[in-house]
């Protein structure tokens, strides 16, 4: 029999008592506070808001409206009823529910953390297409509360299990970015041309056309692609050759090679290459080492001009050499894929095993 097994059939054998979150601890919103006060006010308090990366974070300020122990919450958005543990000197956003345990002598906020984790997502509401998970509803959520010895012995085997599992997140991430680098590297020194070579601006080797609004369309099985790749897919195409694609605005650093027909929105270029000259892939590979995204920044928001990329200049090689330098670069690339393929699949088995195990952790018979 385990720890956790025999505190529970020494203290809890009949079950255990669950109480309602709004019964056990104070339940508060936080306050609006704009980028720009966050800016005005720089320091080393944490100010939390309803994102999920960089632990919530979403700036640090001079002041800040808690000091101690408490759990957060997302209240709207596409994260609602993600919950947070903060411990220290902080302050929240109006999207933040703010949890504060009232006996933290015989409840753990921490303990609480966990067993809310298996329980908001089945709370929130996403009516009119705004996830919510508001303090009422908060308030009304049951939890199981077994003894102070239970909660903490559960909280040190889960906080183990999580300690582990960001190790290896973290391990996995620095292979890829090292194979990344690596890829890079050579693909760079592969693309780096002198005088030997002829030399041509895109817009002499390529015609760049402009996307064009798809909702008319009927549903199909054509990828529709915009700055951040593909958005939907319909009945028909606009171009059918292959081609790379140059996002317009947005996420300019998302460069796209697309073999099949495909439709483009305004928002991303696509090319019409003239395969005599280049082979589009070949120009997509050696696009990616331009830094296209650096070439133009209107008004602060990054975007690119039909006028700005036609001035590019684009080395042309031999097709037998490009096509050379395709082939080593396909092969470099699949090894990157064959890890980022597998990282995702890897973190994502280990976040299923910690579930079931936190799941059976944090299930109790309740009591009477």
């Amino acid at each position: 029999m385990s720890k956790l097994d025999d505190l529970i059939s020494t203290l809890c054998p009949d079950g255990v008592e669950w109480k309602k979150i709004g019964d056990i601890a104070d339940i508060t919103r936080g306050v609006v506070m704009s980028k720009d006060y966050i800016n005005e006010h720089l320091g080393e308090y944490p100010v939390y808001s309803s994102q999920t990366i960089n632990n919530g974070e979403i700036g640090k300020i001079d002041t800040y409206n808690f000091e101690g122990e408490y759990l957060t919450w997302t209240t709207d958005g596409a994260y609602a009823g993600a919950v947070f543990y903060r411990n220290g000197k902080f302050s929240v956003t109006n999207v933040c529910g703010l949890i504060n345990i009232k006996d933290k002598e015989h409840i753990s906020t921490k303990y609480i953390k966990y067993i809310l984790s298996i329980n908001t997502q089945s709370h929130v509401t996403r009516g009119m297409g705004n996830a919510k998970l508001m303090s009422n509803v908060m308030a009304s959520i049951q939890i199981p509360v077994p003894p102070l010895e239970v909660q903490n012995e559960i909280v040190s085997i889960l906080d183990k299990f999580t300690s582990l599992e960001t190790e290896l997140e973290t391990e996995l991430e620095t292979e890829l970015e090292a194979r990344r680098k690596q890829y890079e590297y050579y693909r760079d020194s592969l693309l780096t041309f002198g005088d030997e070579v002829e030399w041509k601006t895109l817009g002499e080797i390529a015609k760049i056309k402009n996307g064009s609004d798809y909702k008319h369309l009927a549903e199909g099985s054509i990828p529709v692609y915009g700055s951040g790749g593909i958005m939907t897919y319909v009945d028909t195409y606009s171009y059918n050759k292959p081609s790379v694609l140059i996002p317009r605005k947005g996420s300019l650093k998302n460069l796209f090679y697309v073999e099949t027909p495909f439709w483009n929105v305004d928002t991303i270029f696509s090319t019409d290459i003239n395969t005599n000259i280049i082979c589009p892939k070949f120009l997509f590979y050696y696009l990616q080492t331009q830094h296209l995204e650096e070439l133009n920044m209107a008004g602060g928001v990054p975007s690119l001009t039909q006028t700005i990329l036609n001035k590019v200049k684009v080395p042309l090689p031999s097709q037998i050499k490009q096509q050379q330098i395709i082939s080593i670069l396909d092969r470099f690339e699949s090894l990157c894929n064959d890890i980022t393929s597998g990282l995702p699949a890897e973190i994502e088995a280990r976040h299923k095993q910690y579930e079931y195990y936190r799941d059976k952790l944090l299930t109790f018979t309740q009591k009477n």
